[in-house]
């Protein structure tokens, strides 16, 4: 799926104010594991961001993500304020957990057992 100039701007900035709003709202932190966004995507219609959020050394991140979403008022209303002068309409969010880190991580291991494999 390919996104346009104008999706990859708008995600880019959502991304960029809720890092700094995590920061102040103390969401970088909670119950002493790193939470950061990786990734903001953007629908065509720009009326909904997908927030993808990656849980450091967390088995099951949904509880991280639940937490989130009980602040995602507060979110939303300082991100309207941010952005006010720059959308229209602020996009609903929703978050999901990034499993980018664990597919990469199944990847070297399958990698690594095909070696170990041609090895022998």
């Amino acid at each position: 799926m390919e996104f346009s100039k104008r999706q990859l701007q708008v995600g880019s900035l959502i991304k960029e104010v809720m890092n700094g709003l995590f920061l102040k709202l103390n969401l970088n932190t909670i119950q002493g594991k790193l939470i950061s966004i990786c990734a903001v995507k953007v629908t065509p219609d720009l009326l909904e961001a997908r927030v993808y959020i990656s849980v450091m050394n967390v088995k099951d991140p949904t509880e991280f993500i639940a937490l989130i979403e009980k602040k995602d008022w507060e979110i939303k209303k300082q991100l309207a304020a941010k952005l006010k002068h720059q959308l229209r309409r602020i996009p609903q969010l929703k978050y999901f957990a990034d499993d980018t880190l664990d597919y990469v991580f199944k990847m070297e291991q399958i990698f690594d057992n095909i070696k170990k494999v041609q090895d022998a």
